[in-house]
């Protein structure tokens, strides 16, 4: 995937509107619009702008069926994008555990350099 095409992508699936049209495609198939509108609380035109988005990050296609246009899920762009997303949430938490050693091993070396309690009350006393 290139940056730009990554960029579409995220931001198709950033919107939850445009998620929710993809969860009906998936669970339904091949839909029109017109049926999307009736399963969403928002517009048809609300829908077909999403469709316009959606399709041009790949995720779907569309189909002339008679007078209707119909709209599908591109499996195997959903299966990139899957991939792609694992690959992101991956390289994320490797991030996080190297900040978590990083961490760990600054408040061990803090731990090592501060005096502890009883040492430092002992060297009032003597005092």
């Amino acid at each position: 995937m290139t940056v730009q095409v990554d960029d579409e992508l995220w931001s198709a699936v950033s919107d939850p509107s445009r998620r929710r049209v993809l969860d009906l495609l998936v669970a339904n198939g091949a839909v029109s619009a017109s049926w999307l509108a009736g399963h969403v609380p928002f517009s048809r035109q609300a829908v077909s702008k999403h469709l316009v988005v959606l399709e041009a990050a790949g995720l779907v296609s569309k189909r002339k069926q008679g007078k209707e246009v119909l709209y599908e899920i591109r499996a195997d762009r959903l299966d990139e994008a899957t991939r792609a997303m694992a690959d992101l949430a991956a390289a994320w938490d490797r991030r996080l555990r190297a900040i978590k050693r990083l961490a760990e091993a600054a408040h061990a070396g803090a731990k090592k350099h501060r005096p502890r309690a009883e040492e430092k009350g002992a060297d009032d006393g003597e005092r």
